[in-house]
C-alpha cells in the first residue's frame, strides 16, 4: 500500500498489520460490530479498488428500489482492469444517514486536503443510498465500486454539498408534486386586452389634448377671431402706394387694431372694396367690420376721404377732393394753378396728370396744400422708382402715360407706349404726328370722340395731335401706376397704329400701315353700331 493511502495514523494498530488504523476504519469496524458485519466494505476494496462493477448506462425503471445488502467483495487479481468512472457524477438528493459522522468526515477532509480522496473513499455513508442526476434511485454499489468509484463520483458532490459557503442545500420536489396554476379563460384574456387598448387610447387622447394646449401659443391658434369693439384711443396706420391688403392686415394686427389678420382679410374681401394708399386713423381693438369701414372711407366723420379714378382730368379730381375734405374747389384750383410750388417743371400749367388716382384718407383738419402735395408725391415716387428723376423728363413721361391711359386697354399699355414713341420718330406713315382722338377731345373740353373734320384740322387747339406734331403741351388726365410704368419702360415694337375695337373687353388691334389700321377701324365701327350709344 502506498503511503498516500494512509488516512490517519492516530488510531490503534490493525491486527496483523504494521500501521495504526484510521478514524474511518475505526468507525467502519464499529458499524460492522453493531450491524453484525453487514454493510461493511472489505479491506481489499479500499486498498485495491478492484472488483468494482461498472455503473449502468440507464437508470433502473423501478420506482423505489430498496437498498440491498452490500455483497462482500471477493478478492480480485491484479490483472483485472479498473473500471472507468462515470462521465456525469450522480447527485445526492436525500439526507444521508449518520449526519454527525458525515459532517465530521467533511470537517476532517477540509482540515486535511491532502487526504481528501481517500477519506471519502473509506467513508461508508455512500453505501446507504445513491441517486442519479435525473432523479432516479439506484441500489448502493459503494461496497463494490471501490476506491476509484467513490473518489471520482461521490467526492465532488459531497464536498460541494457541505462546504459551499457554509450552506446546506435542499432539493425541490419532483414535477409530480408541483402545483398546477389554472390559465385564464379566453373571455378574461379578451377583456384584459380590451381594457389595455382602452387605457392606451385614453392616454394617447389625453396626451394630444395636453400637447395641443401647449402648442397653441406657439402656432398662434389661440388668437381671438375678432375684438368686441368699438375700441379706444387712436392708432395711425399708413398704407403705402402699391401695398397689398395682407401687408396692411399684418400691420393692423401688430399694432393691436384688429385681433386676427386672417379674419380681417376675410371681412375686407367680403366688402368688395379696393385698398387705397393714404394715412388712416383707427382705434385700438376694433371690430373687423369697423376697421374695414375706415379703410373704405365709410367712416367719413373720422377722416378726410375721397377717391380718384384713373383718367380723371384735373377739374374732376379737384371736385372729388373738395367733397371729401370740405375745402372749396376755388381754393384747390388756386393751388393747382401754381404747380411749381409742388416741384413741377416751368412748362407745367397746373397739376394735371399728377393727382394720383386711388382712395385717399387724411386726418381731419389736414391743410389743402398738404393733401395735394401728398397726391403729387405718389406720382413722382412712382416715376423715380422707374428710373426717371429729372423733372422735365418726368413731365414728358406723364404726358405719354396720360395718353396711354386714355387710349389703350390695360393689357396693351406697353405696346401703346411703344407705338406712341414710334410715331414721334421720323417715318413715312405719320410724319411725326400722334393723331390721337383723346388729345383732340381734351383740347375741345369734351369726352366724345365724335368730332368734325374741321375740328380735326384746327391747329389752334394745342392738343390737336392731327394738326400739331409731337406731344401735346401737357397731360390729358391722371394716369395710373400701370400707365406710368408703361410710359417709363415702353415695349419695343414697330407698330404705328392701334385701335380698341371692343370697349367692354378693351381689345386693341395694332398695325404697321394705315391700310391695315383702316380694316380694324371698320371692326370698331361695327361694334359701335351693335352697341348704340356706347361710342358717343
Amino acid at each position: 500500500m502506498s503511503p498516500a493511502n494512509i488516512d490517519d495514523a492516530s488510531g490503534p494498530l490493525d491486527a496483523g498489520a504494521a500501521r495504526p488504523l484510521t478514524r474511518k476504519e475505526i468507525r467502519a469496524r464499529e458499524k460492522s460490530l453493531n450491524t453484525g458485519g453487514q454493510g461493511t466494505v472489505p479491506e481489499q476494496a479500499y486498498e485495491t479498488g478492484h472488483d468494482v462493477p461498472p455503473l449502468p448506462d440507464e437508470p433502473p425503471s423501478v420506482p423505489a428500489p430498496t437498498v440491498p445488502e452490500a455483497p462482500v467483495a471477493e478478492p480480485v487479481t491484479a490483472a483485472q482492469p479498473v473500471p472507468a468512472a462515470p462521465q456525469a457524477p450522480p447527485s445526492i438528493q436525500e439526507a444521508l444517514p449518520d449526519e454527525a459522522d458525515h459532517q465530521d468526515d467533511a470537517h476532517d477532509a477540509y482540515a486535511e486536503p491532502a487526504l481528501v480522496g481517500h477519506q471519502y473513499a473509506a467513508d461508508t455513508q455512500y453505501a446507504d443510498h445513491a441517486h442519479h442526476t435525473g432523479g432516479y434511485d439506484y441500489p448502493d454499489h459503494g461496497q463494490e465500486y471501490g476506491e476509484a468509484a467513490h473518489h471520482d463520483v461521490h467526492h465532488p458532490t459531497h464536498y460541494e454539498a457541505h462546504h459551499d459557503g457554509g450552506t446546506h442545500h435542499e432539493f425541490l420536489p419532483g414535477s409530480s408534486a408541483a402545483q398546477v396554476v389554472a390559465k385564464p379563460s379566453k373571455k378574461v384574456r379578451r377583456r384584459r386586452r380590451l381594457l389595455a387598448l382602452f387605457l392606451t387610447l385614453a392616454v394617447f387622447v389625453t396626451a394630444v389634448a395636453v400637447g395641443a394646449q401647449f402648442l397653441k401659443p406657439l402656432l398662434g391658434t389661440d388668437k381671438p377671431s375678432d375684438f368686441p369693439g368699438p375700441g379706444s384711443g387712436e392708432v395711425q396706420v399708413t398704407v403705402d402706394n402699391g401695398e397689398g391688403t395682407r401687408s396692411v392686415a399684418a400691420d393692423l394686427e401688430s399694432k393691436g387694431v384688429v385681433a386676427n389678420a386672417d379674419t380681417f382679410l376675410q371681412a375686407f374681401a367680403a366688402s368688395g372694396g379696393v385698398l387705397s394708399p393714404g394715412d388712416y386713423t383707427f382705434k385700438a381693438q376694433m371690430k373687423n367690420s369697423d376697421a374695414v369701414n375706415v379703410l373704405l372711407g365709410q367712416d367719413k366723420t373720422k377722416v378726410i376721404y375721397f377717391a380718384l379714378s384713373a383718367g380723371l382730368r384735373v377739374g374732376e379730381s379737384l371736385q372729388a377732393i373738395s367733397e371729401g375734405s370740405g375745402v372749396s374747389v376755388q381754393d384747390l384750383q388756386a393751388l393747382s394753378d401754381q404747380p411749381q410750388q409742388f416741384g413741377l417743371p416751368a412748362n407745367a400749367k397746373n397739376l394735371e396728370g399728377y393727382l394720383a388716382p386711388g382712395e385717399h384718407r387724411f386726418p381731419l383738419g389736414t391743410p389743402a396744400k398738404d393733401i395735394l402735395q401728398a397726391l403729387v408725391k405718389i406720382t413722382v415716387d412712382e416715376l423715380v422708382s422707374q428710373g426717371i428723376s429729372d423733372p422735365a423728363k418726368q413731365y414728358e413721361a406723364v404726358i405719354v402715360a396720360s395718353i396711354v391711359q386714355a387710349e389703350g386697354g390695360q393689357a396693351e399699355y406697353g405696346d401703346v407706349a411703344g407705338a406712341i414713341y414710334n410715331r414721334l420718330k421720323p417715318n413715312d406713315q405719320t410724319n411725326g404726328f400722334l393723331q390721337v382722338d383723346s388729345a383732340v377731345t381734351y383740347g375741345l373740353g369734351t369726352k366724345s370722340y365724335n368730332f368734325t373734320d374741321e375740328q380735326r384740322q384746327d391747329s389752334s387747339n394745342p392738343y390737336n395731335t392731327y394738326a400739331n406734331p409731337g406731344l401735346p403741351p401737357g397731360p390729358i388726365g391722371s394716369p395710373g401706376k400701370t400707365a406710368i410704368d408703361a410710359a417709363a419702360r415702353p415695349k419695343t415694337n414697330d407698330y404705328l397704329y392701334w385701335v380698341t375695337i371692343n370697349l367692354d373687353t378693351k381689345e386693341t388691334k395694332f398695325s404697321r400701315t394705315l391700310a391695315e389700321h383702316n380694316t380694324y377701324v371698320e371692326q370698331y365701327n361695327a361694334w359701335c353700331m351693335a352697341n348704340v350709344g356706347r361710342c358717343a
